[in-house]
């Protein structure tokens, strides 16, 4: 088992962390850089590893990437990724602002190994963090301990691991090998017979799921695919040009000064055009494979709409769902042999952070403007939060959008906060041991 201290440490080498530890190297403290950490849980860097499907494409523009919009003669942009590879002019004959799913993926791991000064670790899978404290008992710095055993010393934590999936409690009881949720449908099909007639039921009516619902047509050619919306059909993305302003970053900051009910209804009405719609190409895609079916005479898959799910059980090998038709009132049962679940993420600070709110005493947890987390007598070490301060700081907070200024704004506040205590910028500090 190992120790190391360094100055700022990321957990998590998503699209957040990335897009930080490019905007700690390009901030001209090389004393930050250096000591720097990323640790990511896996052996590589994947975006979206679970819907990582072929042909599916992003649905925010590539100019959006991790530094574009901050700085646009950045060497870490995705068309200089392109470039580095020799398909720049064929993605430019493209004419699209949407690039396949796999290329951001990609994108993502170039970024990783281009960094010259920050580190990444992989295969470092964070198992928990404690806080030390100072002589005086406020909190000083974290030390983040490994599975393995091996443990870290940061002034600074970045906790960027993304969101847990949101699986509704009528499918919590039953097995694991029976339910997928979209976050490793990848994963969890691949261990399935390709060739069984399996019966599919699809839960949700966003993109996730409705991916989820057309692929399982080629990765599981024998299976009966049956998808559940709620509501009266799948519907497009808002794609407005007027509301797509509300994912600019400046509206970080009037969403921000927001009352807590304003806030609430704001992201009531953004939500279609994040988590209730899809892709208007890919829905025409969509359809038209439906289409082919019914031209064909095929009834292999159905779209069963205004449907709620009442009760799911295991009966035997079978997953029975009771469903309630929400115009008639009348009960039903379907019966299949898989669930897959396109029913999103938990919108809150993960299970990691989660572990520090009794040390610190922290109930209701509070961000301020630059993502820190509002901690009580605690003037040198930070946690700052990526990803889930969708409450405080907008729909945008967990998409890609945001992340080139996001990572700027902490960036500077993480000097600011080194210059006023005096501290030589990027120097990691022995960990407090008052108790």
């Amino acid at each position: 088992m190992a120790h190391q201290e360094v100055d700022v440490l990321a957990v998590g080498a998503g699209p957040a962390n990335l897009a930080l530890a490019v905007a700690i190297e390009e901030s001209g403290h090389t004393g930050l850089a250096a000591n720097t950490l990323l640790i990511e849980q896996h052996a590589d860097i994947k975006w979206q590893r679970g819907l990582l499907l072929p042909g599916a494409r992003s649905q925010v523009s590539f100019i959006k990437d991790l530094v574009t919009l901050r700085n646009p003669r950045s060497n870490f942009s995705f068309l200089n990724f392109m470039h580095s590879k020799r398909r720049l002019d064929e993605f430019v004959n493209l004419s699209t602002f949407y690039p396949y799913r796999s290329e951001i993926s990609e994108y993502l791991a170039w970024v990783a190994d281009s960094l010259r000064q920050v580190r990444v670790r992989y295969n470092a899978r964070c198992a928990s963090i404690a806080v030390n404290r100072d002589a005086d008992g406020a909190p000083h710095d974290w030390t983040v301990t490994l599975v393995g055993g091996d443990t870290i010393t940061c002034r600074d934590l970045v906790i960027g691991v993304g969101r847990e999936p949101q699986v509704p409690e009528v499918f919590r009881q039953l097995p694991a090998d029976k339910v997928i949720h979209s976050s490793r449908y990848c994963a969890g099909i691949a261990e399935l017979d390709r060739e069984r007639p399996y019966r599919v039921a699809v839960v949700g009516g966003a993109q996730s799921a409705a991916e989820m619902f057309y692929a399982v047509h080629e990765d599981l050619p024998a299976s009966r695919p049956t998808i559940l919306l709620r509501s009266v059909g799948f519907q497009n993305y808002q794609t407005s040009k007027f509301v797509n302003e509300l994912f600019y970053p400046s509206f970080v900051d009037e969403f921000f000064e927001c009352d807590q009910e304003s806030r609430r209804q704001i992201l009531e009405e953004m939500r279609i055009t994040n988590y209730a719609g899809l892709a208007p190409p890919f829905l025409d895609e969509l359809y038209a494979m439906l289409y082919r079916q019914r031209l064909n005479g095929d009834d292999r898959s159905r779209v069963m709409t205004l449907t709620e799910i009442v009760t799911a059980r295991q009966d035997g090998e079978e997953v029975v769902l009771e469903l309630s038709d929400r115009r008639t009132r009348k009960i039903t049962e379907l019966r299949c042999d898989l669930v897959l679940l396109g029913t999103g993420y938990r919108n809150e600070p993960s299970p990691l952070f989660r572990q520090l709110e009794p040390q610190l005493g922290i109930d209701p947890v509070g961000v301020s403007r630059n993502y820190r987390v509002e901690i009580d007598n605690a003037p040198w070490g930070a946690i700052y939060l990526q990803g889930t301060n969708e409450e405080t700081h907008g729909i945008a907070d967990s998409l890609i959008s945001v992340l080139a200024h996001r990572s700027a704004e902490i960036v500077e506040d993480m000097v600011t906060r080194r210059t006023a205590s005096g501290q030589r910028i990027g120097t990691p500090q022995p960990a407090g041991r008052g108790a």
